[in-house]
């Protein structure tokens, strides 16, 4: 079995947490990291060997594998580089700034013959993998709606992620994985897509954005993110014909809610409720609803390489597939579309 010799360019915020998380894994040897910024390679690891460009570390460095964590415009130049080295490549999301570009990296990777993936961990967040099994399951029933939401308080962009050029705002950074999460959990194509993209307190990038998108299997999927709600918040919502699954927050409480029977009548006496005089939206009657846990899901964000390991020792396919994040690319690519028109996107 090939051991696997990690080698990862760009030593920032992420490149710091990969480096963190590789030492806690024992089939992976870290052997060095890049960085232009001598500053940034100041605590790299003891044993680890550092570069001051990607160029020195393929040139000198014993590795096999390549992790791009360097700014977004970068990824291109850099993939091109470590497949002419004939490097296995992870390359941090977004992988391209545009689909074209990115089917350019496929090809060069191709032609190279090395394993080309991208880094969309979160497809390993918790939250995420219990509202996976409710779907996977049909523990709701047949299934109608579900909603993604991320709500924080900071809302400014920080670092070069307040440049357009760069790549910058929200839908670049979170919503890559929130769209991920969405097309990797609903197995249909995708019938059309209306979305928002606003620039609420931020003047050059977006930093609120709603996507509408209603799939071919009947499912409409809401996905909604702001910076500046000021009530922070991580929530999914799945309603079915059997109940609704909640969450919220990233570690996954939450619950399952049913109902003993569905409404036969309407009863002939009408009560006053703080909602007014209504039947629909009063007060349930006593025992009525019923809760149930969630399905308990074990997931972590080491996962995700643990899964890349076996493609690299050729024991299974690798999971996150090129086409799947071409398909991510196209979909924020029909984002942008929809909110300059302000038209639904006819879509697959």
């Amino acid at each position: 079995m090939a051991g696997m010799k990690l080698g990862i360019v760009g030593f920032g915020f992420m490149g710091h947490c990969v480096a963190q998380l590789m030492l806690t894994i024992e089939e992976i040897d870290l052997i060095a990291v890049a960085d232009t910024n001598p500053e940034q390679l100041k605590d790299a690891p003891g044993d680890v060997q550092v570069y001051g460009s990607m160029e020195e570390m393929l040139k000198q460095a014993d590795i096999n594998v390549v992790m791009i964590s360097t700014p977004n415009p970068s990824h291109f130049e850099m993939v091109e580089k470590a497949a002419a080295a004939g490097k296995h490549i992870i390359c941090e999301k977004p992988a391209a700034m545009t689909v074209a570009q990115f089917d350019q990296m496929v090809e060069i990777t191709k032609k190279a013959g090395v394993i080309f993936t991208v880094h969309q961990q979160r497809r390993w967040d918790k939250d995420y993998r219990i509202m996976k099994e409710v779907y996977d399951k049909q523990t709701v029933g047949d299934m109608y709606i579900i909603k993604s939401q991320l709500y924080g308080v900071n809302g400014n962009m920080h670092d070069w992620h307040v440049y357009p050029e760069m790549g910058g705002g929200m839908l670049y950074d979170w919503g890559v994985h929130l769209i991920d999460q969405i097309l990797d959990m609903i197995d249909a194509k995708i019938d059309s897509l209306y979305a928002e993209l606003r620039n609420v307190i931020n003047e050059k990038v977006d930093d609120y954005f709603k996507i509408l998108m209603k799939f071919k299997n009947g499912i409409t999927a809401e996905i909604e993110l702001g910076t500046y709600y000021l009530t922070p918040k991580r929530a999914w919502f799945i309603g079915g014909t059997e109940g609704s699954a909640l969450i919220d927050g990233f570690a996954g409480e939450g619950k399952i809610i049913r109902t003993r029977h569905l409404l036969e009548n309407v009863p002939g006496k009408i009560s006053m409720t703080a909602a007014g005089p209504t039947r629909s939206f009063g007060p349930p009657e006593p025992g009525l609803l019923i809760e149930e846990p969630l399905p308990e899901v074990n997931a972590d964000h080491r996962n995700y390489f643990e899964h890349f390991i076996k493609a690299f020792n050729h024991e299974e396919e690798i999971m996150v597939k090129p086409e799947q994040v071409r398909r991510v690319l196209c979909v924020m690519e029909a984002v942008r579309e929809s909110a300059r028109t302000g038209d639904a996107i006819h879509f697959e």
